[in-house]
């Protein structure tokens, strides 16, 4: 059996972003890949609107927690990077050890928290994960091809 890719995904904040994308790789293809995530600057938990929209398609990230980037970096091999935000893309290092090229993925996602109100924001959350889904679909359809 072939072992695990591991796949980083990372944030800002590594409080929803990237853990909607830790969680939805893990139900989706957690026999194939080593779902993580990171922040370069990482919040004290996960956003409760992003554990409760991934709630509502039944995948439990409320054990999940937000994890500085340097946890991983030099210490793990990563086999997929893939970074979810804007800040992130421009302040994450180009180059990530043991990481082969063209496996560094820049996926732009709107921060969900950075809408107004409670009810813009639980559809911002809504919205993300399922961009986020549609493009882990695609992504892992393309690796298997």
């Amino acid at each position: 059996m072939e072992k695990k890719k591991n796949v980083l995904f990372l944030c800002t904040g590594n409080s929803a972003r990237s853990q909607i994308a830790e969680g939805l790789l893990r139900e989706m293809a957690g026999d194939r890949f080593e779902a993580m995530s990171a922040g370069l600057d990482p919040r004290d938990e996960v956003h409760p609107l992003a554990v409760e929209v991934m709630r509502e398609i039944g995948i439990d990230i409320g054990f999940q927690k937000p994890k500085a980037v340097d946890v991983y970096l030099g210490r793990v091999p990563v086999h997929y990077l893939i970074v979810v935000c804007n800040k992130a893309q421009a302040t994450c290092p180009r180059i990530w050890p043991g990481l082969a090229e063209g496996n560094r993925h820049y996926w732009p996602v709107d921060d969900p928290a950075a809408t107004g109100g409670p009810d813009a924001e639980l559809a911002a959350f809504r919205s993300v994960r399922d961009e986020l889904r549609q493009k882990l679909r695609e992504w892992i359809a393309q690796l298997v091809c």
